[in-house]
C-alpha cells in the first residue's frame, strides 16, 4: 500500500470516528431514538459529509452497545427492554464497586473534585434542580472511574451507562430521592478517603443496586438513572 493510500485510510477513519462521536452525542440525547432507522442520507447531509462515514460510523457503534443491523433492513438505534435494564444494573453494581475499591486504594486520603461535585449536588437537591443534580451525577460518577485509574473498566462502564441511555429517560429530573441518592455518594466518598478498600466497594455496589429499587419501585416505563 502507498503512502497516498495509507493517509487516505487514516483520514477516513479519522472521519468515521469523528461521525462516530457526533451520532453517540445524537442518540444519548434522544435526538436519534432508541429503534429509530438511521438515515445515511439524511445524517450524512445534517453532518456535512458523505453517507460512507455515516456508514463506517454506525459499524463503530455497534461495538458501543448503540446500533444494530437488522437484515434487509439496515442499522436502528439499539432498544433496550425493561429486562436488560435491570441485568444492566446488577452488572453495573459490581463494576461501581470495584471502581470505587480502587478508588479508595489510590485515592491517599484525597477525595479530588469528588467533594466538590457532592456539595454541589447537594445544592441542587436542596433546591429541587433535578436537572442541573442529574448532571452533575455523571459527573460524580465519571470522576470516581477516573480515580479507579483503570482504561478497561471505564470501557466496560461507559458501555453499560450508554445502554441505560437507551432506555429512554428523564432521569432524576422527576425523581423524589436525590437527597438520598446524595447521601449514598457521602457515605462512598467518606470511605475513600479513609482508605477503606473494601467498604467503598460495598457502598458502591449497594448504591447502584439502590439506584435499581428505586427504578423498579418507580414502576416507571422510562429510565430513573440515580446513580
Amino acid at each position: 500500500m502507498s503512502d497516498i493510500d495509507l493517509l487516505a485510510l487514516r483520514q477516513s477513519s479519522t472521519l468515521s470516528e469523528l461521525v462516530a462521536d457526533k451520532m453517540e452525542k445524537l442518540i444519548l440525547s434522544g435526538k436519534l431514538a432508541a429503534g429509530e432507522r438511521i438515515n445515511e442520507a439524511v445524517l450524512a447531509k445534517e453532518l456535512g459529509v458523505s453517507r460512507g462515514p455515516v456508514r463506517e460510523a454506525s459499524m463503530l457503534l455497534t461495538s458501543r452497545g448503540l446500533v444494530e443491523f437488522i437484515a434487509f433492513r439496515g442499522a436502528f438505534v439499539r432498544k433496550i427492554s425493561r429486562a436488560e435494564l435491570l441485568e444492566i444494573y446488577d452488572l453495573r453494581a459490581v463494576l461501581t464497586g470495584q471502581a470505587c475499591y480502587l478508588a479508595a486504594l489510590k485515592a491517599g486520603g484525597n477525595a479530588g473534585p469528588l467533594n466538590d461535585l457532592h456539595d454541589r449536588m447537594e445544592k441542587a437537591a436542596d433546591s429541587n434542580k433535578a436537572d442541573r443534580y442529574y448532571e452533575l451525577n455523571l459527573k460524580f460518577h465519571e470522576c470516581l472511574v477516573d480515580m479507579a485509574g483503570s482504561s478497561r473498566l471505564r470501557t466496560m462502564i461507559d458501555s453499560l451507562v450508554n445502554e441505560m441511555h437507551l432506555y429512554r429517560q428523564v432521569s432524576l429530573r422527576s425523581h423524589p430521592d436525590m437527597a438520598q441518592s446524595n447521601r449514598e455518594h457521602r457515605a462512598i466518598l467518606d470511605a475513600i478517603i479513609q482508605g477503606d478498600a473494601e467498604k467503598a466497594r460495598k457502598l458502591g455496589e449497594a448504591h447502584v443496586r439502590a439506584g435499581k429499587q428505586r427504578f423498579e419501585a418507580a414502576g416507571a416505563e422510562t429510565l430513573v438513572e440515580d446513580e
